[in-house]
């Protein structure tokens, strides 16, 4: 079954400095765009993360430290990527727990200020993991009937990763051609998510809520009002840029509603006091 496409998706995978969405750097990016016509390209640079690579990972990836000397950072490359991605969905394995966020904060931290709300993300790892429970290699060997090589290269990733999705497609009659059901499906909780990183959701109100922690399930406008340090913890602590974004538009939105609020008690009680005036006066007439 070929994918049913209404703009290009891209495919892409990246090689850190580690597994923390926070504090961790690109390496590698690789990306393979897919167009509605069927068309592929794909682009690779290798990044200098401004970080030493620690040793247990260049182990993984094969990408050391002076791999990277002479590399350019991502702020150099930033617009480059996104020129490259331009209006394409999103997809990767593993990628709404960690690609998308990394690459996010990356982006935050080179002082773009992006918007990825119409965009929809496709997780390879989540669909392969909701039908069969295998990692990438296997998944690759189970549905393209051939051996993952040069596993941890960014490049071989996300070309594998793109294969995958292509045999998915084939193998199973029941996932429909089309990103907007791949990307519902292949979420990997039921919350509404706001954040990539996933410490942020809407409830079934469409209130935002924590979605960790102690406070998992309750509303920022709750806590709030019980732990008012909680706000001011999350954003000293090493949470994602991104988060801390959201949850500062949500505070901000909070404080607003609050203060109008406010204005509309304090105007009702002039409002009142003026009307018991206006009677007293009434009646002294």
């Amino acid at each position: 079954m070929r994918l049913n496409l209404e703009r290009p998706l891209a495919i892409f995978d990246l090689e850190t400095t580690g597994i923390n969405i926070s504090s961790d750097r690109i390496v590698e990016i690789a990306i393979v765009k897919l167009a509605p016509d069927g068309t592929q390209t794909s682009y690779l640079k290798k990044v200098n993360p401004g970080i030493p690579i620690p040793p247990e990972i260049t182990a993984i990836h094969g990408i050391s430290d002076d791999d990277v000397r002479n590399e350019p950072s991502f702020r150099d490359i930033a617009l480059e990527v996104l020129e490259f991605i331009g209006d394409a969905d999103l997809g990767g394995y593993n990628s709404n727990k960690f690609d998308i966020p990394v690459i996010v904060e990356e982006l935050m931290r080179a002082e773009i200020d992006i918007d990825f709300s119409e965009k929809r993300f496709i997780d390879v790892q989540n669909i392969f993991h909701k039908m069969e429970q295998r990692t990438l290699a296997a998944a690759f060997q189970f549905y393209c009937k051939k051996n993952l090589e040069n596993a941890h290269s960014a490049l071989h990733d996300a070309q594998a990763t793109l294969d995958v999705l292509l045999a998915q497609m084939e193998r199973y009659e029941n996932l429909q051609n089309n990103v907007s059901y791949l990307a519902e499906f292949s979420r990997g909780t039921n919350a509404d998510i706001i954040d990539f990183a996933g410490r942020l959701a809407r409830n079934d109100s469409k209130e935002v809520i924590y979605n960790f922690g102690k406070h998992k399930g309750k509303t920022i406008r709750e806590v709030a009002r019980i732990e008012p340090g909680y706000y001011g913890w999350m954003l000293d602590a090493d949470f994602p840029l991104f988060t801390k974004k959201i949850l500062k538009l949500e505070m901000e939105k909070i404080k607003l509603e609050n203060e109008r609020k406010k204005q509309e008690k304090s105007k009702k009680e002039e409002e009142n006091l003026q009307s018991k005036l206006d009677a007293l006066k009434n009646k002294d007439n």
